[in-house]
Order: structure tokens, then sequence, then C-alpha cells
């Protein structure tokens, strides 16, 4: 069982930046950072694999994200900028045991509670 703890989450204005802290109790294959809008879907946006550093990002956020992370701590962060009001959401950072894909729920075994992102115009 891996627990995961989300923070960093917060109320900004467009064009704003934030980071998220996504911190591991124990070793996972990758980490992945979903969201969920009001009435939709959720949505995987971001993942790092953790053994080798590589990293995927979606189209809607590509350009805009960065993951880096901190072996020692067992955490991940993500570097959020120019956010904009539809980056609103819960954003949730998920932990997988095996390859599969970065952005299926269905792919990974372990969620947070999630840290809710509002960003106002």
């Amino acid at each position: 069982q891996v627990q995961l703890t989300e923070s960093g989450g917060g109320s900004v204005q467009t064009g704003g930046s934030l980071v998220l802290s996504c911190t591991a109790s124990g070793y996972a294959y990758k980490i992945g950072w979903f969201r969920q809008a009001p009435a939709k879907a959720r949505e995987g946006i971001a993942g790092i694999y953790t053994e080798t550093g590589n990293t995927r990002f979606s189209d809607p956020v590509k350009g805009r994200v960065s993951i880096s992370r901190d072996t020692a701590k067992n955490t991940v962060f993500l570097q959020m900028f120019n956010l904009q009001p539809e980056d609103t959401a819960m954003y949730y950072c998920a932990a997988g045991k095996r390859r599969g894909t970065m952005f299926s729920e269905l792919d990974f075994d372990y969620w947070g509670k999630g840290t809710q992102v509002t960003v106002s115009s």
C-alpha cells in the first residue's frame, strides 16, 4: 500500500503559477497527475517514471507544466505556469506499479485525496 499526500493548491489569478507536490510513502513505478473539473471526467495531465525521470504531458497542458522530483524525499512536484480559468479543478496524484499508460486512471493503483486549484479571471 502506498499513501500519497498532495499539497500546494490554492487560488491564483489568470496567468499565475502554482507548484503542487505529491509525497509517496513507498515505491511507485510512476507518478501521475490527474485533474477533475466540476461536472467533467477526471483527466490525466502529466506524469513521471520514477526510475528514469522520463516525463509525459497531455496536450492541454504541454508547455505550461513541468515535473521534477526529489528522490530522497519521495516527492514529485508539478510546476504549473500561465494558469487559465479552465485549469480550475481538483488535482490528484496517483502511483502506478506498472508501466501501462500515463493518462489512464486504470493504470494507477493508489490515489491521493486531491488539492484544489482555482484560477480566477
